[in-house]
Formats: C-alpha cells, structure tokens, sequence
C-alpha cells in the first residue's frame, strides 16, 4: 500500500470528511497507477480529488465522486466499470471503514456516492464542540503571505470605491491566517506623486484656511477635485464650476505648473516637502478613524512616499540587465506579448505607478521573503498588473533577485453599482463618502435592533447603538462579500439588512437565537462541553434535521480550503447562509429545551456549535456579531 500524500491528522479527519474522503481516494489511484491498472500520470491525481464535493441531496449520499467519468474517456473504457473497481479497492481502505459506509454500486453513469457513518458523524461533532478551532486543522505547510489591499490615496476621503478592496483584503487575510498561514498585511497607500502635486498647487492658489482648519482632508479632496478640473481642462466640466472655471482662466499653463509642483516635491524642495509632512499626518488620523469603524487593521502601512529611494535604481538595474530601454524619451520594459511597453520613467524623469510597484515588490521580497503576494485590487488594472508580474518574472531570472519563485496574484473585484445600474453615487452625482454610507448603515439598522425574540430582556441606548453599528457595519461588510469578487453588484440597502436571505443580519440573528437558547435555558456550555467529552455515548443524531445541521457545520474546514483556493469569500457567505437555513429548519421543527435525556443534550451540544461556527465565520469576515439582536 502506498503511502498516503497528505496524511490526515486524527482531529481534521474527524471533522473534515470530504479530505478524508479525497485522502482515501489518493491512496486508492496511487495504488492504482502503481499496479499499472491505471494509466495516468501521478501529478493528474490532485486535479481529479477536485471532482470530490457534497451531494445536492442527501438520499444521494453526502459526498460524491465523479472522476471515474473523466478517466473512463482517457481510458477508453466504461465509467460505470471504472467506477465500480474503484468501489472495490475504496471499500478496503482502512481509514474509509473507519469513516464511511461501504460502497454498493455506482449511482448513474459511474458517480461513486458514500455516506459517513453515524458514529463518526458524533465523533465530529463531539470534537469540533470541545475543541477551541471547532476541530480544523491548521494547514500542514504554512506559507507567508503577503496581502496589498485598500491603499487609498491619503489626501482624498474615502469612497465607496474602497470598500471592496478593504472588506476582501481583510477577510482573506483573517481566512489565510486562521488557516494556519503566516500573514503580513500592508496597507500601500498612495502617498505620493501627481495628486500631491495638484494639492500643493491647489494650496498655493487656491485654499481655504478656515475650511482646513476645520477639516484637514476635507479641504485637501476640494483642492485635489477643484485642481483636476482645472488642469483637464474639460468644457462640461468647467461650465459647471464657475470657480474652476474662472482658474482656468487665469492660469492657462496649470498643468504645466502642477507636474513642476511634482518634481519639486520628488527632488527634496524644502517648502513642497514640509506642506507634505503636514498634510500627512492628518490624512493618515482621517483614513485610520474610517478602518477604526470598519475593524481593519494592517500590519504595515507604507505608502508609495517609502519606495522613493529605489525607483531609479530600479529602471537603473532593468536598463543594465537589458530588459528596459529609451523610447521616445522615456524608459519602458517591452515583453514578449505585450503590445506596448511598461513604462518605469516618462520623458521628463518622472517614475510611474509601476516603478513603484517593483520597488515595492523587490523589497518585500528582501525583507519579508514571502511566497505569495496577492494584491486585491480593481479588476480595471489587470492589464498594468500582468505587465508588472511578467516584468518581475523576467527581471528576477535576469539579475538573479531573490523574488522570482514569488507566487504573484491580482484578486480583481467588480464595481459597486447603484439601483440604476451605474457606479454608485449620490443623486447629485458625487462619488459616496465611505463614512456617510457607513452612518446611513448603521442609522438605518437602528429600526431593526431590539425586534428579535429577545427583545423582551430589553436594551440600554448604549447597547443599542453598540449593536445597531454592528448589524449596519457588517450589513454592508457582507453584502460586498456576498457576491461573487468579479462581477459587479448592485448597493442596496434595503436588502442588505433583511433579517431573511443571504443577508449578516440574518447571520447575526441566527447566533442571537442560540443566545436565548443558552440563557433560557441556564446551559453551562463549559458542563456541556465537558459532559459530551466523558461520555460520547450522549450524543445520539437520530433525526434527519440533526444529521443535516452537524454535517454542515462540519464543512468549516472544507470552507477554508475552498476560499483560499480561489480567493472568493463569498464561498463562506454561502456556507454560513446554508448553516443558518438548516439551523433555522432544526429550531423550527425540534423542541430543543422541552427535549429529555441524550436526545436534549444532542440539540443543545449543535446550538452551542452551530452558534460559535457561524460567530467564527462571522469574524472571519471582520463582521462583528452581537449577542442581542
């Protein structure tokens, strides 16, 4: 028997039946191509153990196979055959006896069906409810990650535009490090270039002091909006601004001026770099009280201002090893299937995004050595982040840099859209501040809180607001993670906070029944807990809806696995939704506290693990869940 690939551990093997299921079917293929009976290569056996996932319906089985499809064609023989050999062999796994019922026959064409056994179903249950990670394994080998999300540009407030970066960036950051994975969060805010030098000519023409007393950034985005129109110069723009109009006016050379305003502030200018340093500060207090809010925090926050230093180093080292030269005066990379160059320099000198971001690359290879980097940012860059991955590639095998084993992946999202189906914007057609959408979240949650059951206990103001941030925070968080990360979705608030549907409020509130569960009931859940791991023989899953609720919960591992596989957290918003649904059909039907003997220790022991794995998926998410709802 060969050995197996990926050996299970006791504990994830228990609470994770579909790795247990994929495991045994490793071994069985290994074995297999091993005999010669099989004549497929070996690394072909990771992509078919994907073909492994839960049944639709439950009188199929739990889990089902299809690969003996696939292999029948290559094979060139029937599916069904193929599938019932298999049968043969998985039936003789040692680890598959120990967890799933033998195998009849192949269901149709060749699906190979299986089902757990109702003992290890309890003994998964009893070790995710006594265990502290709800029994998921860490992953075997750990990675360090590095995720680059949010990074807005300092001098402007926040946007709607950035909540999907933020809120996706979080989540798979708290994903990849519950996961076991050695996480490093930056926060690569843009600090530095053209819009500063729109500001500081905006501040030496045109500013309000009372106004920036009043609200630093504030005034700062008037400048940086005002300045634009000015330097772009667009007639429909400025027939309606008369201000920046009557600039443009007077200034007919402003954008000339602004890119001068630039390189003074990029070649040290004492007055250009002294105006930054005091807007810095400012804008940072602005945008860190915005995460404060969202519950984001990042390890690092080092804006593109850090990365100065090494830019002409960078195209001085793409020049040198051949991989950048002079076009029309700048400098740009040119790549084998690209159709125009990167540019890394313009013709006047100055570094572009990109430079920056393989400056950025190389010293986060140097200094914090990861083995992948995801950049969740808008799908709207693809093309500038294909050309910057290539040209890391080529240059790190050119000049021999430490980063060129770096795995490198944009996470793209889609665009936040309005009712009407547009970019989301306010009616006079302003981009959405992040923190009015925020406060209109949670005042509009406000009408919500204390509706549930367990409003008759009664809430204080304090807690009140306490939850109504909660519930309106995490209402827009989930709606945004919800959707699937690359297309577009449609803001609406109405639907965000239901407390029906695929909505947090409906999460929250799930958790919020367990609550009154647990208080009703004066439950100790630590006596509980205790009581089911003496004595395992307490826990009987006898009814259908039992059975149905502990196998879903039980698939938080597989979850995991399934969100950091492609990035998607909407993977665990679907699972959470389906939890909270076959909890809401067990609540609804089972008499929990009425219930007597095993059978009321049972309910209580999947409320207790049914409310802490949605919490912890919840959390997962960065959405915070209120006891009370």
């Amino acid at each position: 028997m060969p050995r197996r690939s990926n050996p299970l551990s006791e504990e994830s093997s228990l609470t994770n039946f579909r790795r247990a299921f994929r495991d045994v079917l490793t071994s069985v293929l290994e074995q297999a191509v091993s005999e010669g009976d099989l004549k497929i290569p070996s690394e072909e056996i990771p992509f078919l153990l994907q073909q492994v996932r839960e049944t639709a319906d439950p009188k199929f089985g739990d889990f089902t196979a299809t690969l003996a499809m696939p292999l029948a064609k290559k094979m060139g023989v029937k599916p069904r055959d193929l599938a019932s050999d298999l049968i043969g062999r998985i039936n003789k796994d040692q680890l598959f006896v120990k967890y799933f019922q033998p195998i009849d026959a192949p269901v149709g064409p060749g699906f190979i069906n299986v089902r757990v056994l109702d003992q290890a179903l309890a003994d998964g249950v009893r070790m995710a409810c006594c265990n502290d990670r709800l029994g998921v394994a860490k992953v075997s080998q750990p990675q360090t990650i590095v995720l680059d999300y949010s990074s807005p540009n300092v001098a402007k407030p926040m946007h709607v535009g950035h909540i999907r970066s933020t809120v996706i960036g979080d989540a798979l950051s708290r994903v990849l490090r519950f996961h076991g994975h050695s996480v490093i969060t930056d926060n690569h805010l843009g600090d530095w270039g053209t819009q500063f030098g729109m500001i500081l000519w905006g501040w030496k023409h045109c500013r309000d002091d009372s106004a920036y007393k009043e609200n630093p950034t504030q005034e700062l985005g008037r400048l940086y909006r005002l300045v634009r129109k000015v330097v772009d110069a667009d007639p429909q723009e400025l027939a309606h601004d008369s201000i920046a109009a009557g600039l443009a006016e007077k200034y007919p050379n402003a954008r000339q001026e602004v890119l001068a305003e630039t390189v003074k502030l990029h070649e040290g200018d004492s007055e250009n770099n002294s105006l930054w340093e005091q807007f810095i500060p400012a804008c940072r207090e602005e945008i860190e009280r915005v995460y404060s809010r969202l519950d984001v925090t990042f390890d690092h926050t080092m804006g593109e201002s850090c990365y100065q230093p090494l830019l002409a180093g960078v195209v001085n080292d793409l020049t040198t090893c051949g991989m950048a030269r002079e076009s029309r005066g700048a400098v740009g990379v040119f790549l084998e299937g690209y159709e125009s160059p990167l540019l890394v320099q313009k013709a006047d000198g100055a570094f572009l995004y990109a430079t920056t971001d393989l400056a950025t690359l190389a010293w986060r290879a140097e200094h914090w050595k990861p083995d992948r980097i995801l950049y969740i940012v808008d799908h709207r860059q693809s093309q500038h982040f294909q050309q910057v991955f290539a040209t890391a590639r080529a240059w790190g095998c050119r000049a021999g840099e430490q980063f060129s084993g770096i795995e490198l992946i944009h996470v793209a999202f889609g665009t936040v859209l309005g009712e009407d189906g547009k970019p989301f914007k306010t009616r006079a057609g302003d981009t959405v501040g992040l923190e009015a959408l925020l406060d209109e979240g949670v005042q509009r949650a406000s009408s919500i809180v204390g509706e549930g059951e367990q409003a008759r206990q009664g809430m204080d103001d304090a807690r009140r607001q306490e939850v109504a941030e909660a519930v309106g925070i995490g209402a827009i968080k989930y709606a945004d993670l919800s959707q699937n990360r690359t297309t577009d979705y449609v803001f609406s608030f109405d639907k965000m906070l239901e407390l029906k549907g695929n909505t947090a409020a409906y999460m929250q509130y799930a958790v919020a029944r367990v609550e009154g569960i647990v208080t009703r009931g004066g439950v100790d859940r630590e006596l509980l807990r205790h009581e089911v791991l003496e004595d395992p023989s307490v826990l009987e899953l006898s009814d259908p809806l039992e059975r149905r609720l502990a196998l879903t919960a039980l698939r938080f591992g597989c979850v995991l696995e399934d969100v950091e596989v492609d990035y998607r957290p909407n993977v665990m918003t679907s699972w959470l939704f389906e939890l909270a649904s076959c909890f809401s059909s067990f609540y609804d039907a089972l008499s929990v506290l009425k219930a007597e003997g095993n059978q009321r220790t049972t309910r209580l022991v999947l409320c207790d693990l049914t409310g802490r794995t949605l919490r912890q998926g919840m959390e997962l998410l960065g959405i915070r869940v209120p006891n009370q709802m």
